[in-house]
Parts: structure tokens; C-alpha cells; sequence
């Protein structure tokens, strides 16, 4: 389409060019036009009518390239754009879970040993990483994940034992811990906080220390959080 418009301006620009100095006629050319094929300079030196034409041909096929050449590489640029959006999607890991919702508080433990904790509320898990059957979370991309923790315990009433401790373990091994132990007080709170790299595969849980006890409700005291802030290698 680009050719055909182009073809046309030449035309136009030669019947112009004949039409006012009176170079060509039915009866055929007053003088030779340029040959096809010669370039602005030597069609200027040539015929002085059609040089206008000439130059505006080359220039138009000298914009032509211009905006070709630009549109390629900025497809390129949108493809490559494209490309890291839908990797960043992809990689998108993010979950927060708590011990319980429900409206009455519920307490998990004492336990004679350490054991998993199973938070079974679910209120973000993108990605799917978090198994609220097993508590585990699972790395599923290599980079430097923020994890936090929160642990809540309620005596019920004052001078009943109470105990608040967990850790933060990463293949099994504790990283960080959490406790509060005060007989004198009825609640007893803590919160770990911490930035990690973890390879994929890795398993990541909070294990309840025996002994202690977690009691949460609908306000979401004791919680399990985590979110991907960059990939590795």
C-alpha cells in the first residue's frame, strides 16, 4: 500500500511539473526526463522541474526505514516487557494464615513433644505454597523471602499456667524462636520477624514447643506469613 501511495506522489509530481512548464505533450517529451533509477542529485542536474519530487521520494524512503526499523525494535522492547510481566506473575508467592476464625477462642496444645502447627484459616495464599493439611510451606522459587510470625496465649484466668513459644523452622532446623513465659499475667504474646533466602524446596513451618500452648479466635492472634520479595538464582 506504502508502494502504490508513493507511485502515486511521483505521478502526480511529474504531471505537475509537465503541466506548468510544458514539457511533455500529447505529441511526445519536449526533452528526456531523468532516467528511472537516478538518484536526487543527478535528476536535479537532469531536469530542475522534477528535482522536488525526487528529493521528496528519497526522503519519504529514508522515513520509511526510519519508522520500520523503530516499530521492530519497539515490538522488541514489548515483547520483552510482556515477557517479564508474565514472570513475574508466575512467580508470585505470598500467604498469610492463622491458627482459627471462629468466633470463640480455641487453644491448641499442651503437647508432651514438639509438633507442627496446622493453621488452618487461610487468608491469602497466592501461589498455592502453604498446605493447610501438613502446616508446611513450601519454597517454590529460589529468592529472599519475608517471614513473620505471631504467637498468642490465654491462661483463661489468672494463676492458670501459661506458656507461649514456637519456632521458625526451615528443613526441619529452628531458625528463630518465640516465647513469653509470665506467671503473673493472664495473656502472653510474641512475634518473629525476619528476612530469609530460601532455595526452592525448601520447607518452611512454626513448630509448637512442647509444653506450650497457642489459643486464638476470629481476631487472628496467631498468625504464619510469608511473601517472595525477589527471585535468586
Amino acid at each position: 500500500m506504502a508502494r502504490v501511495n508513493m507511485r502515486a506522489i511521483v505521478l502526480l509530481c511529474l504531471l505537475h511539473t509537465a503541466s506548468t512548464n510544458n514539457l511533455f505533450s500529447w505529441d511526445g517529451p519536449g526533452r528526456a526526463a531523468p532516467e528511472p533509477g537516478s538518484d536526487a542529485g543527478s535528476a536535479c542536474s537532469t531536469d530542475k522541474s522534477s528535482c522536488g519530487c525526487c528529493l521528496m521520494v528519497r526522503k519519504t524512503n529514508q522515513m520509511k526505514t526510519y519508522f520500520d526499523t523503530t516499530l521492530t525494535e519497539l515490538e522488541n522492547e514489548f515483547m520483552k516487557a510482556n515477557q517479564s510481566l508474565h514472570t513475574m506473575k508466575e512467580s508470585r508467592v505470598a500467604f498469610t494464615v492463622s491458627l482459627y476464625g471462629r468466633e470463640t477462642i480455641m487453644c491448641h496444645g499442651p503437647f508432651r513433644d514438639n509438633r507442627i502447627v496446622t493453621y488452618k484459616d487461610v487468608l491469602l495464599n497466592y501461589g498455592g505454597a502453604y498446605n493447610t493439611s501438613s502446616g508446611i510451606f513450601t519454597v517454590p522459587h529460589s529468592g529472599v523471602y519475608s517471614l513473620t510470625v505471631t504467637i498468642y496465649s490465654d491462661a483463661g484466668s489468672p494463676g492458670n499456667m501459661l506458656a507461649a513459644c514456637a519456632t521458625l523452622q526451615v528443613n526441619g532446623k529452628a531458625v528463630a524462636g518465640a516465647r513469653d513465659f509470665n506467671p503473673n499475667d493472664q495473656e502472653d504474646s510474641a512475634t518473629i520477624v525476619l528476612a530469609l533466602h530460601l532455595k526452592a524446596g525448601d520447607k518452611v513451618s512454626v513448630e509448637l514447643t512442647k509444653g506450650c500452648f497457642l489459643c486464638d479466635d476470629s481476631s487472628h492472634y496467631n498468625t504464619f506469613s510469608a511473601f517472595l520479595l525477589y527471585l535468586t538464582e
